[in-house]
């Protein structure tokens, strides 16, 4: 059967899950520069400049940190209505409810690793306010001056038991792209990168190693160029924020990134993607061996232990001490868009 290539537009919106919503939020508004919308029933709305929705993270009070859903929105009406269809005779039972944050009627389930993922068509077009409207008609509203000015939500990393079968679900019913992947020595798939856009992805599941499920390995935002990454780092050095490791380079996918925690306890990657495309409509799935994965990064410093074991929500004796900033906690700046 032929995948339902182009029934999905692209990634939509993530809620995140945290145990400290006020410090997520400083996060994303001081170190990536997003504008918090509002804030309602314990939620945080948050959107990068170039969204044209009204927001693309819905940070969410929550007892821990974790992945809430990723949303997706389709190309038409028509389109969520035969992923829905694929979707109940692939055996993904769930429910119609009503969007949230401008989005229309949403189609909420979970994948085979018990993400909960969600499908609508219909949304609400942002519309800046004056002291927030961009000088380009052709850009939903100006770069923030505070933070990084990430440009958009770019990719969700999923820890999954068997990352080979939730990226086949991808592909077969919701019409995705394999574009590379990990083979172990023993034949099993420890990770699988899926595009369903010209990029050379949007969705990884990645093995995890815990042997839980639905978990998240991170969130990415995507940046204007390799010196945001790097005037990222150092306002996390300045404002007291942990990083993980970077900026280095990926050698898959060829990202250039830096991995941080945020106050809650989720792990976010500043990345910069935007010059690498998947123009090919036959594009061969890459496939890297363990030995080539071994190698570690294209270019930077190694692999830390913590890329591969830390996860949310936390597993019992996983260290969070280093979440919390030391830095400028609370103190919000000039410029908030809730002035």
């Amino acid at each position: 059967m032929t995948p339902p290539r182009g029934h999905i537009a692209h990634l939509g919106y993530a809620i995140l899950d945290t145990p400290d919503l006020a410090a997520t939020a400083w996060f994303f508004e001081n170190i990536l520069g997003m504008t918090e919308v509002r804030r309602v029933d314990g939620m945080s709305l948050l959107r990068a400049y170039d969204d044209y929705e009204e927001c693309s993270v819905i940070a969410r009070q929550a007892p821990t940190s974790g992945i809430g859903r990723v949303a997706f929105r389709t190309s038409s009406e028509a389109e969520l209505e035969s992923r829905v269809i694929a979707l109940l005779d692939a055996g993904r039972e769930g429910h119609w409810e009503d969007g949230i944050a401008g989005r229309g009627r949403t189609f909420v389930f979970t994948g085979p690793d018990t993400h909960e993922l969600a499908l609508y068509y219909d949304t609400d077009w942002y519309v800046a306010p004056e002291h927030l409207a961009a000088g380009l008609k052709n850009q939903a509203q100006a770069k923030p001056n505070r933070g990084v000015g990430v440009r958009r939500f770019d990719h969700v990393n999923f820890l999954a038991a068997h990352p080979a079968t939730d990226a086949d679900f991808m592909v077969d019913v919701l019409g995705g792209r394999r574009t590379e992947q990990i083979r172990m020595n023993d034949g099993r798939i420890a990770a699988a990168w899926v595009t369903f856009t010209d990029k050379s992805y949007d969705v990884v599941f990645t093995e995890d190693w815990t042997g839980g499920n639905g978990r998240l390995h991170h969130l990415a935002f995507a940046a204007d160029t390799r010196e945001d990454i790097l005037r990222a780092a150092d306002l996390a050095l300045d404002l007291g924020v942990h990083i993980e490791t970077g900026p280095h380079k990926h050698a898959i996918q060829q990202t250039f990134f830096l991995y941080l925690f945020e106050p809650g306890g989720n792990r976010i990657e500043i990345c910069n993607p935007l010059t690498r495309l998947v123009l090919a409509p036959d594009w061969p799935v890459v496939t890297w061996t363990e030995p080539e994965r071994a190698r570690g990064q294209a270019w930077g410093l190694g692999t830390i232990e913590t890329f591969h074991t830390h996860g949310t929500p936390p597993t019992e004796g996983q260290d969070t001490r280093v979440y919390r900033p030391t830095g400028m906690l609370g103190k919000r700046p000039s410029g908030d868009a809730r002035r």
